[in-house]
């Protein structure tokens, strides 16, 4: 109040305002005494026709009069009356009017009556306002306050007086403050505060409730609020609407808490990953600390016990409480919990354990065990147990801790995470069986590709081999490097079509097989012929098995094999559907030879064609997979600009430079596997090679023991004359017997001593026991127990025989490495 006196202006909505009513004063007979300018003007009636007439007579119509007289009789015990009377006008039409009545005296025994009258519509508009206004207050189920501009409360309603913990009578004359905790009371402060300031109203703000009286209860509020002003715009106050939306709260944040573990969990085939997920969106959201213990065997993708016994091992766990490491087993350690307690009853009886309120040191030593005393340093106060179980299985438990959160768990919060365990139980049993799939694929593919490469005088190489990402799995890439005859070596990369344990076993049969062509020393272009006659047998047996295994995949692969000769630096090069191989230089000029091309392994009848050209010593050859070059990361020809790249540093060691391709072109987690194979060529020296072509006559036999005998003797190794004499006896003699035409003996001084006779037949020797009468035979056989290995190779103009002898353990330094120049 600024002075003694506070005036308002009336509101025009009034109807029993000054300028709006009508005004009459009636004595205790009825008789009119008084007579307003508003009655003259509503009624048509001026005063000095009225007063001293009887109100009943000139007002009443006569079928009203006894009515309306009734009516007023029974209010005179109230000393007044409201209500709505038909009064008749001057012009004699009949309006009806709300009339109100109130006794007044003048010190008289006898009272007289001041009359108030407006229009019936207004007057009930006005009562039905009144009664809305008064069923706010009195009956409404939405809390409502009336604030001054001080913000001390002036009125509250019972339902917000409930929300308060006080009477309607004790909230008048306090601030929101007493009664709510400060922050939340200083959050609804700012707010109204602002809604005086501007005028602007707040509609629907959703804002935490929590009273001084029980700050570990949380309550939601949807507040409403508008600033009330006079008929004149003075600011009176402002009144805010206040809803208990708790439990609508409560259940909207459930639904969005599914809603995001459906999106988050599972999203990868690892069982890690899948607990880690879950951690994530339990925590803060509905536990303070969680942590996921998975079965041993689980842990590993291997099938639980069906009873659900044993030790578990902590997978994942995730914490917003400072300390909370003193309580919770580090990630990774393996955990023994007894029968008795609530994890071992979890598991054992696959049922949800809740322990809503923990007392004291005792009831957290229930469940912390022998860290429950850290747990109560950290204020751990409620906590959840709930199984993980899916397909009939017990996989683990995941527990929940809530201590800096002040409300205990309650049931709607196990139902709400016994959601999030089924579901995520589901996706870690997935993960599971893919993970041991995937492991068995894994090793079944890394124990069909080669263990270690052997060092070869042909070449010096490097490999890396990438499986693919969970979501593809194991695929049937492979390599290898196949010492052949003459010191040579067969360069092999190849790609089986599909993934998983049906592609690894393919892959192990067709790698089989090239080794069994390889031995034959056939040329390129043979093999691959081979090798599509077999995929097609292979896709057609599939075809026929359909029936009882739907799911196999059809048999398809690509391969490029390679073989390279030290000696003539010739390498001839043949593709099935397979990306060329990278040629470097040993300038560092890469590049893609220009090979045909030829039609992928399995669609049979189509023929194969290979390359040959010269390469200069030190040259780098790079064979690898479409896994490398076709990545989400780059398209074909930027992998292959970052492929050349990283291969043009000939400088650098081979492990090295294949490590760094993988990491230029590669993904962390790719999507097919790669296989990659790098060589650096090298060339056997001039010293270390002897080439004599024989005349087709008796003595080439002698001149050819001659030549071996002089030549060993330069090399130093004149211990091994005697065995090689034999050997070159028989294969010369042979050549010159069955061949006719000019023999070209070869030695060929490497890790072992190779000898070679060609000739130009094509007729192959065949090793047989000879009979005790037989007067011949016994050469070849001979000549197989006196070296180690032994064969024959076709070429486009006769054969070659060859062999390999272990070099003795007393042969000079450097006769038993590879005889390179350079």
């Amino acid at each position: 109040m600024n002075g003694p006196v506070t005036l308002f202006r009336e509101s025009p909505e009034d109807p029993f305002s000054v300028t709006g009513a009508a005004s009459a004063v009636l004595d205790h007979r009825g008789t009119v005494v008084g007579w307003g300018e508003r009655a003259e003007t509503l009624l048509g009636h001026r005063a000095e026709e009225i007063i001293g007439r009887s109100a009943a007579e000139v007002l009443l119509a006569p079928g009203d009069r006894d009515h309306v007289l009734d009516a007023v009789a029974a209010c005179l015990e109230c000393r007044g009356w409201f209500g709505i009377v038909p009064v008749v006008r001057a012009d004699g039409d009949r309006v009806l009017l709300g009339v109100r009545a109130r006794c007044v005296t003048r010190g008289s025994p006898d009272c007289e009556w001041f009359l108030v009258a407006a229009p019936a519509e207004a007057v009930i508009q006005w009562e039905t306002d009144r009664s809305v206004l008064d069923g706010l207050f009195r009956r409404s189920p939405i809390g409502l306050a009336e604030h001054a501009p001080d913000l001390t409360v002036l009125r509250v309603n019972r339902p917000i007086a409930r929300i308060g913990g006080v009477s309607a009578e004790q909230a008048r004359g306090h601030r929101i403050g007493d009664f709510l905790v400060e922050e939340d009371a200083r959050t609804i402060d700012d707010r109204l505060r602002q809604v005086l300031e501007t005028g602007r109203p707040m509609i629907f703000t959703e804002q935490s409730c929590r009273l001084r009286a029980d700050p570990a209860r949380e309550r939601f509020v949807s507040v409403s609020a508008f600033r009330m002003e006079d008929s004149e715009g003075q600011v009176l106050g402002v009144t805010q609407l206040v809803e208990d939306v708790t439990e609508r709260h409560r259940a909207r944040r459930r639904l969005a808490l599914l809603d995001d573990a459906g999106a988050r969990i599972g999203t990868t085939l690892d069982v890690t990953a899948t607990a880690r997920e879950l951690t994530e969106v339990v925590v803060p959201a509905l536990a303070d600390c969680v942590s996921v213990d998975l079965l041993e065997p689980v842990s590993r993708g291997e099938e639980p016990s069906q009873d659900g016994l044993g030790p578990v091992r902590r997978t994942a766990a995730k914490s917003v409480v400072a300390r909370s490491e003193q309580v919770q087993y580090p990630v990774g350690e393996l955990i023994h919990f007894a029968p008795h307690t609530p994890q071992g009853t979890c598991l054992a009886e696959v049922r949800p354990v809740l322990v809503s309120h923990i007392e004291g040191i005792d009831g957290l030593s229930a469940v912390a065990h022998e860290r429950a005393r850290q747990a109560q340093e950290i204020g751990v106060h409620s906590v959840m147990l709930l199984p993980l179980a899916a397909r009939g299985l017990v996989l683990g438990l995941v527990t929940l801790w809530r201590a800096r959160h002040p409300e205990p768990f309650e049931d709607d919060d196990l139902t709400l995470a016994g959601e999030f365990a089924a579901r995520a139980a589901v996706c870690i049993d997935n993960a599971r069986r893919y993970t041991r799939e995937h492991h068995a694929a894994l090793n079944l593919q890394c124990r069909l590709l080669p263990a270690e490469l052997p060092d070869l005088p042909a070449v010096d190489v490097a490999h890396q081999y990438i499986p693919a990402g969970a979501v593809a799995g194991v695929g049937g890439d492979w390599f290898d490097v196949i010492p052949l005859s003459g010191a040579r070596v067969a360069l092999v990369v190849g790609d089986v079509i599909g993934h998983g344990v049906d592609a690894a076993a393919t892959m192990g049969r067709l790698r089989t097989a090239v080794h069994t062509l390889a031995d034959l020393d056939m040329e390129p272009e043979e093999v691959l012929s081979h090798l599509d006659d077999l995929v097609h047998r292979l896709a057609a047996e599939q075809e026929a098995n359909a029936r009882d295994f739907p799911n196999d995949q059809v048999t398809g692969a690509s391969c490029l094999y390679a073989v390279y000769d030290p000696v003539s630096r010739c390498c001839s090069v043949a593709r099935a559907g397979h990306p060329p191989m990278a040629v470097v230089t040993p300038d560092g000029k890469a590049g893609f030879p220009d090979l045909p091309a030829g039609p992928p392994l399995g669609l049979g009848g189509l023929p194969f064609e290979a390359m040959e050209f010269d390469l200069p010593e030190g040259s780098l050859l790079a064979l690898f997979t479409n896994g490398l070059i076709q990545t989400p990361c780059h398209d074909v020809d930027e992998a292959l600009e970052l492929l050349t790249a990283e291969l043009s540093a000939t400088t650098r060691p081979l492990a090295e430079t294949a490590r760094n391709v993988v990491d230029a072109l590669l993904p962390a987690r790719p999507t097919d596997d790669v296989a990659l194979l790098i060589a650096r060529t090298r060339v056997l020296a001039s010293e270390r090679v002897a080439t004599w072509t024989l005349p087709a006559e008796a003595s080439a036999a002698s001149q050819a023991r001659a030549l071996m005998n002089d030549q060993l003797s330069a090399w130093q190794l004149e211990e091994m004359a005697f065995t090689t004499e034999l050997i070159v006896s028989e294969l010369v003699t042979n050549a010159y017997r069955y061949a006719g035409g000019p023999v070209t003996l070869r030695l060929i001084r490497g890790p072992c001593l190779i000898c070679e006779v060609s000739d130009s037949s094509s007729t192959s020797p065949h090793l047989r026991r000879a009979r005790s009468t037989d007067e011949g035979g016994r050469g070849l056989f001979l000549v197989a127990q006196l070296t180690e290995r032994w064969g024959t190779r076709y070429g486009r103009e006769g054969k070659t025989v060859w062999t390999e002898q272990a070099l003795p353990t007393t042969a000079p330094a450097g006769a038993g490495v590879p005889g390179v120049s350079g």
